[in-house]
């Protein structure tokens, strides 16, 4: 594989996956709704037919969608996350193009799971979010056209974390709330929902790997794959390791309101063998590293 077309090249895990593969030496052909100088305009939620022309005028020999929706209401989510995905199967459909769609879905998908029950892609899904039935339906979409003889596979990620998180995350938000209080005498606790979960955290540098090694597998793959860590990490442990390697002295109260999309969701720990076996894929990053990194790259005030 030579060359990617990556949309959504301006997201969290999408310029971890450009800088990935661009070291890796493959062409990569930025695009999204608010692209990098140089790339792409392509917003796959209006029509298919603009992406069938960038398809053909691109010819690459595989499509990266880390673009979608994860916050805004209904509408919004199914604009994201299903639409968009429609309009791209059927863009690849109708381009003509022979192109590998690499899609990424999200743990979300399979909602409450068992407690201490790796989750494998046996798993029925049963979302119980807006976000996870939207993201299903894409799943689905994707499923449905390589049952119709599309190369593609969907990637299932689990929680990312790792340098650049964006603040609508756990980690993301409270690096942010600690830089922003850094060498004051006077900042307050930092108040967050319930930290009572536990949730398969997965370096973001990992997952751009995982995405990498399916761009490049020989031959068809699975139509669903999990990338995750293979660890449950009480979100308490997030909360006291990254306090610690901020060495900060702020306290973290669990006394707001949680995360919709991860409401109703105690446990979650991916079952990350077929991964490995289909891509030769496994997560290499331990969870102080990634909080490390993340701290490293949050803004100081005023940069």
């Amino acid at each position: 594989m030579s060359r990617v077309l990556l949309v959504g090249a301006t997201g969290f895990i999408g310029r971890h996956v450009r800088a990935r593969a661009a070291a890796a030496g493959v062409d990569v052909v930025p695009a999204g709704r608010t692209p990098e100088l140089g790339g792409l305009t392509l917003d796959l939620a209006e029509r298919a037919g603009p992406v069938a022309d960038a398809l053909r005028d691109v010819a690459p020999d595989a499509v990266v969608n880390c673009a979608g929706a994860t916050r805004g209401d209904p509408a919004d989510l199914v604009r994201g996350n299903a639409v968009a995905v429609a309009n791209l199967v059927a863009a690849l459909t109708a381009s003509g193009v022979e192109a590998r769609l690499v899609h990424l879905g999200s743990a979300a998908e399979y909602g409450d799971v068992p407690r201490g029950v790796p989750v494998s892609e046996a798993t029925p899904p049963r979302p119980v979010s807006a976000y996870g039935v939207t993201k299903l339906a894409g799943t689905e979409l994707v499923r449905a056209a390589a049952g119709d003889g599309l190369d593609a596979v969907v990637l299932r990620v689990f929680n990312p974390i790792g340098p650049g998180a964006p603040e609508s995350t756990l980690a993301g938000r409270l690096a942010a709330e600690l830089r922003g209080a850094a060498g004051r005498d006077d900042a307050e606790d930092i108040r967050v929902g319930s930290l009572a979960a536990s949730r398969d955290l997965i370096d973001v540098r990992d997952v751009a790997d995982a995405v990498l090694a399916a761009v490049r597998a020989d031959g068809p793959l699975p139509p669903v794959l999990n990338v995750g860590s293979g660890r449950a990490t009480p979100l308490r442990d997030l909360a006291a390791e990254l306090v610690r390697v901020t060495g900060s002295a702020r306290r973290v109260l669990e006394a707001a309101a949680g995360s919709e999309r991860s409401a109703g969701v105690g446990w979650q720990q991916a079952d990350v063998r077929a991964a490995g076996r289909a891509l030769g894929w496994k997560p290499a990053t331990d969870l102080t590293t990634s909080l490390r990194d993340l701290w490293a790259e949050t803004s100081w005030p005023g940069r």
